[in-house]
């Protein structure tokens, strides 16, 4: 982006607060006490964020009677949880474009399951009581560039020919434009119902309410720094306690694997968001955006886009940051030079809301996986589960897999457990240098495909051999 439109746009950024406009809410639950002692349990849960909120929730679910401690090196729900988009996919597998080119035999299947683990998340926020702005809009995925186009009709044609069509309509530009006018839109394929908005931080505390009420044991600012067998079970060590369990669930995602020959799969990848102060009946009239939906557009550096309750439009995306030696730290957290440029292409996106200022920008670590879809194990002879690597598609996706740990736990066959995506690994990443060329390389190639009509180079076409990839 060139200074002069960085300049142009800066000012919009002025009273930006730097923290997720989702956790800076005076309604934010206070943090439970950290565990001092010793605690004895029948599951530990390690990790506060979706993953292992739903964990804990499912397992007293199946059987209340099981006894759950869940601890959180932070507060529940600080990290990924709290600064994502609140975009809730029924998709498992990072969209199905990906399932399709990577799992062809089973990808119904897995449509089948993503679509009952979203209408299962809607329950449940009912069943609770959960109040996090849950809408069941859809998504549309826009073109802003003629190859696009071509590629989205291609997709739609592949998706009928599989049967996976239904509830996806291709639309032309406009048929886009009529649901949410920018002059950028060229056309849209518009997913209907297999994706729902929410407020992020609100659906992690009101999992968090619900696990307390079904009687778990939250410890938060309790970090597990080490994980061992001990016995016939498990023992957790924390700053000022241990815990001893049966088993143990690990939802610690893009920080460091309790089991250590996991940490190579996942890279930490950061992604950045802004928020708008809220429109004005005027300003949302400009946009036609009467029918919610979530957006993305279909570059492969992309933007993700959607309304607040109070109809705000978050903005963020494009940049995909992986920091050299793949650590994750807080300073990482902002990157003002990235802020500009978001500014810069909302403006671009929507003319129109000139005037509007940004009153939040923020930015947070996603857990990468060089299939883009979580994957799952064991370690310890079956004792202790793990998820990880969801790529920035978790919000509804790490239900599933709790559900997946549970299972992978009992040690019982089950329908999700025979499913070759749960059964398989991603291949790992490299170590450094090679990780970050590999990664630079990689984005190089990216945002050259998007300047060059979609056309892919050796690079790529190389890294799509071998199933690798980068996305967030």
């Amino acid at each position: 982006m060139a200074a002069g439109a960085m300049n142009r746009w800066t000012h919009t950024l002025a009273d930006a607060r730097p923290v997720p406009y989702w956790l800076d809410d005076p309604a934010k639950p206070e943090a439970r006490p950290a565990l001092t002692g010793d605690e004895r349990c029948d599951l530990l849960v390690v990790g506060g964020g979706y993953s292992g909120l739903w964990t804990a929730l499912i397992a007293k679910e199946r059987d209340p009677g099981r006894d759950v401690v869940l601890v959180e090196g932070r507060e529940i729900g600080w990290a990924a949880s709290g600064r994502n988009g609140g975009f809730c996919a029924a998709s498992l597998t990072h969209g199905t474009a990906n399932g399709l080119a990577r799992w062809p035999k089973e990808i119904k299947k897995l449509e089948e399951l993503g679509a009952a683990n979203l209408d299962a998340i809607e329950a449940a926020v009912a069943r609770y009581s959960i109040d996090c702005d849950f809408e069941r809009t859809g998504e549309l995925d826009v073109a802003t560039q003629p190859h696009q186009v071509t590629e989205l009709r291609a997709f739609h044609a592949e998706l009928a020919e599989a049967g996976l069509a239904d509830g996806m309509e291709l639309l032309d530009a406009d048929q886009t434009r009529e649901q949410v006018d920018s002059p950028t839109f060229l056309g849209a394929l518009h997913d209907r119902a297999g994706v729902a908005m929410l407020h992020p931080a609100k659906l992690a505390w009101g999992l968090k309410r619900a696990c307390l009420d079904l009687g778990v044991r939250v410890y938060e600012n309790t970090p597990a720094t080490r994980l061992a067998s001990n016995g016939t079970g498990i023992a957790a060590r924390t700053p000022y306690g241990r815990v001893f369990a049966r088993h143990a669930a690990l939802g610690t995602n893009v920080f460091p694997s309790l089991v250590k020959r996991v940490r190579a799969y996942t890279v930490p990848v950061y992604d950045y968001a802004l928020m708008t102060e809220p429109l004005t009946a005027g300003q949302m009239e400009s946009i036609g955006w009467k029918n919610r939906q979530g957006l993305g557009d279909s570059a492969n550096q992309f933007h993700y886009f959607r309304l607040s309750s109070d109809n705000r439009v978050l903005w963020g995306g494009y940049d995909a940051v992986y920091p050299y030696g793949g650590r994750v730290r807080a300073e990482y957290d902002h990157r003002p030079e990235t802020y500009a440029r978001l500014a810069d292409h909302f403006f671009t996106c929507f003319p129109q809301l000139e005037g509007v200022r940004f009153t939040h920008a923020w930015g947070g670590a996603i857990d990468t996986c060089s299939r883009f879809s979580a994957f799952f194990g064991t370690a310890h002879g079956g004792r202790v589960a793990y998820a990880a690597g969801y790529t920035g598609l978790g919000v509804g996706a790490t239900r599933f897999g709790a559900d997946v740990m549970l299972d992978l736990l009992s040690g019982e066959r089950t329908e999700r457990t025979e499913l070759e995506m749960v059964r398989s690994k991603p291949l790992p990443f490299p170590p450094e240098p090679f990780a970050y060329t590999g990664i630079a390389l990689t984005k190089w190639s990216l945002a050259r495909a998007d300047a060059d009509g979609g056309r892919r180079n050796l690079w790529l076409k190389a890294m799509d051999g071998l199933g690798l990839g980068f996305d967030s």
